[in-house]
């Protein structure tokens, strides 16, 4: 369980949480992997660095393990057979945090950094078909396999990517709860502070 969940005092130091270590949640990754969407998964290609969003699957029961759903012929794709490693990362937005003071903006966030490689073993296809369908699952809650939508054929799981990565690091970062700059609980001071949802923006 320990080498699951490690400290940031136990982490190499290109994986710990520096900045704001107090934040350091890394023991809750995989509770923000399964709430995700969107992985950016970093790479170097032809040596200059590259960052590809991608749709993903986190399985709560397989907590080391990455599933990147993608197109077989990109070069992500390519750059993981070849055994190279990459960094992913996942961020939840929670709110948008408002101050008194211009430092003291902020946003409330859940995020996930891994260093990760692909699994010597791959999903064989019917593993495939089964990671793709609770992938979709996730994606939208309640969705079934032959009743939502048609049963995934054999050319769909050909003509699909799924790479199966192992994560060998780990480091999970939280922000919650207000702002915090000078003056913000007073509501007597000139100035407003507070958290807006992500979506508040105009």
């Amino acid at each position: 369980m320990n080498e699951m969940r490690p400290s940031a005092a136990a982490l190499p130091a290109h994986v710990a949480v520096r900045a704001h270590a107090e934040r350091d949640r890394t023991e809750r990754a995989p509770e923000i992997l399964a709430r995700g969407l969107v992985a950016h998964v970093a790479f170097v290609d032809d040596g200059e660095p590259v960052v590809i969003p991608m749709t993903y699957h986190a399985d709560p029961g397989e907590p080391r393990r990455l599933y990147l759903h993608g197109g077989p012929r990109g070069r992500l794709m390519q750059h993981l057979a070849s055994g190279a490693p990459v960094c992913v990362a996942v961020t939840l937005v929670d709110g948008l945090v408002y101050s008194r003071t211009a430092l003291d903006h902020s946003v409330n966030y859940r995020s996930v950094v891994m260093f990760a490689r692909a699994a010597a073993e791959q999903p064989d296809p019917e593993q495939r078909r089964r990671i793709l369908e609770a992938m979709i699952g996730r994606y939208f809650a309640g969705r079934t396999a032959g009743v939502d939508y048609a049963a995934i054929p054999e050319a769909h799981l050909r003509a699909t990517a799924l790479v199966a990565l192992d994560i060998e690091r780990w480091s999970a970062k939280v922000r919650e709860g207000g702002p915090n700059g000078p003056g913000d609980d007073d509501p007597t001071l000139p100035g407003s502070a507070g958290v807006a949802p992500p979506g508040a923006r105009s």
